[in-house]
């Protein structure tokens, strides 16, 4: 298994929005939880301008689907988003 990073770059005014979507969007993330497939998710703060989502999971595609069907993207509240590998070096969750 490999890990993903996958990153938002949201709207400036996504906290006051994403509140419409914001169930829909957590039940996504619950889901993926619940097969293993998300290590971690959450928002930076001051600025809340990013949003990142830690997979972990064979290959990028599970983490650019989880993009293409997540609310916050459908939409509008992720100007763009990307999966980049991740190569973790140390930590609990580390594995060659």
């Amino acid at each position: 298994m490999k890990y993903f990073a996958l990153l938002y770059d949201v709207v400036d005014d996504y906290v006051e929005r994403r509140a419409a979507f914001r169930d829909e969007h957590l039940g996504l993330g619950r889901e993926a939880v619940a097969r293993g497939e998300i290590v971690l998710g959450g928002a930076f703060s001051d600025p809340a301008d990013t949003a990142p989502i830690v997979f972990r999971c064979e290959d990028a595609s599970t983490a650019e689907n989880f993009a293409r069907n997540d609310p916050y993207v459908k939409n509008g509240l992720v100007k763009q988003w990307r999966a980049r590998p991740w190569n973790v070096v140390t930590g609990t969750a580390h594995s060659e």
